[in-house]
């Protein structure tokens, strides 16, 4: 048993020493915090930019200019309209030097109601017409129903949504607000699940073809049993993996926890983080965990069977391929978690740590299936391991140009002939 913990913490340390996990870190720690601190960032950088939302307006009706005014005052625009005596080419080459943001002429149409054009340096930026568009439409609207002598009553009786409830039946079904939060906590857990899964058994598989290169594996695989060196590797990983999750996290909690008077509704109460259910973060973390187990078994025998670093991408692209389906499938399936289809997929081992936590977050289910889709699992992983161990043995005493998965069965025979 002390060959496995020193292997385990030979792969933990090694790793957790190295170049590209310190700088990996040190990243996606700068990007937590830049994203937590997002209103901040805008805030500070949108400081003395007032000028820069100026825009030169020609009113050709010499009627339009003080309506739009007051429809941008009464929704709290940023925008700063103000009128150019000057000729069209005049305003023109005002907004070339930046003296504006861009150039809008009023005029009406043979109607008598209201059109626009917009001039600027560059029309790459949409937002800034459109919200102008925005306040004319509205301008247009009332004064085409002033011409049919439609009143401000009844005008707003004809563009009032149409009241439209929706009712769940099921007992303890989730509300539309619930989903909604549901359906952005688990998105982003989803990803979480995704990225780690992908990242953290191509490490293990690159683990293995690296020490396998270096001729070191001959020395391991006579003084250590295959099961045991697999998993040390799977589980050094994997302690390395929450380390660096657990340090990322613990910035995120920090910036969320200063930046919380910012990020009070809006998009941080629409994705279901101010009010995360303690069920969801532990199927979270158990379908997470089975999930890096079920891929990082496999990723370790499809490791075992190459000789050359540069073949391990292409070896592992299966494996790769079903994370991606399964990830696919389960941003599909946000928004019809409980279609025959998703139900089915979600107990496919492949698919289970997507599919069974999207549904769990999703809808409520009876607990018998997701400890199911555990159960499912955990019996895969110990097949694999089982098969795994195999393949792994004989694997690792390959070398030669890798024929892709013909190799395992060379790999069984030379287990067997150990």
């Amino acid at each position: 048993m002390s060959n496995f913990w020193i292997i385990l913490g030979h792969t933990y340390f090694s790793k957790l020493k190295t170049k590209s996990f310190i700088i990996t870190t040190l990243i996606t720690m700068l990007i937590v915090a830049g994203l937590t601190n997002m209103t901040r960032i805008i805030d500070f950088f949108n400081k003395g930019e007032g000028s820069e939302e100026r825009i030169a307006v020609i009113d050709e009706t010499g009627l339009l200019i003080n309506p739009l005014k007051e429809q941008m005052k009464a929704n709290n625009s940023d925008i700063q309209l103000e009128a150019f005596n000057g000729s069209e080419k005049d305003a023109e080459n005002a907004v070339k030097l930046d003296e504006y943001k861009g150039l809008l002429i009023l005029s009406n149409n043979q109607e008598g109601l209201p059109e626009a054009a917009y001039k600027a340096r560059s029309i790459a930026d949409s937002s800034l017409p459109s919200e102008l568009q925005h306040y004319l439409q509205q301008i247009k609207t009332g004064l085409a129903a002033s011409k049919i002598n439609l009143s401000q009553e009844q005008l707003s009786k004809l563009y009032e949504p149409v009241s439209f409830s929706k009712f769940a039946l099921e007992e303890n079904a989730k509300t539309e607000e619930e989903l909604n939060q549901a359906r952005g906590l688990v998105y982003v857990l989803l990803f979480i699940i995704y990225f780690a899964v992908i990242l953290y058994a191509n490490m293990i598989a690159m683990e293995v073809a690296t020490e396998k290169s270096s001729r070191v594996m001959e020395i391991l695989i006579s003084s250590v049993a295959p099961v045991k060196q697999m998993f040390a590797k799977i589980i050094g990983i994997a302690l390395l993996s929450l380390t660096q999750m657990g340090i990322i996290l613990a910035v995120g909690i920090y910036f969320v926890k200063r930046n919380m008077e910012s990020m009070q509704g809006g998009f941080f109460e629409f994705f279901g983080f101010s009010d995360i259910p303690t069920s969801t973060i532990i199927y979270a973390l158990v379908f997470f965990l089975l999930g890096y187990l079920l891929y990082a078994t496999l990723a370790a025998f499809l490791g075992s069977l190459v000789s050359r670093i540069e073949d391990v991408q292409q070896m592992i692209m299966p494996m790769t391929l079903l994370v991606v389906a399964g990830f696919m499938i389960s941003m599909f399936g946000l928004g019809q978690p409980d279609t025959s289809f998703m139900t089915i997929a979600s107990f496919i081992p492949f698919f289970t740590p997507m599919l069974m936590f999207m549904r769990v977050g999703m809808l409520t289910l009876p607990v018998w299936e997701p400890l199911l889709g555990i159960a499912i699992l955990i019996i895969t992983i110990v097949i694999l391991a089982i098969f795994g161990a195999k393949v792994y043995k004989g694997g690792v005493l390959m070398y030669g140009k890798s024929n892709s998965f013909k190799d395992i069965k060379k790999a069984l025979q030379l287990t067997k002939n150990e």
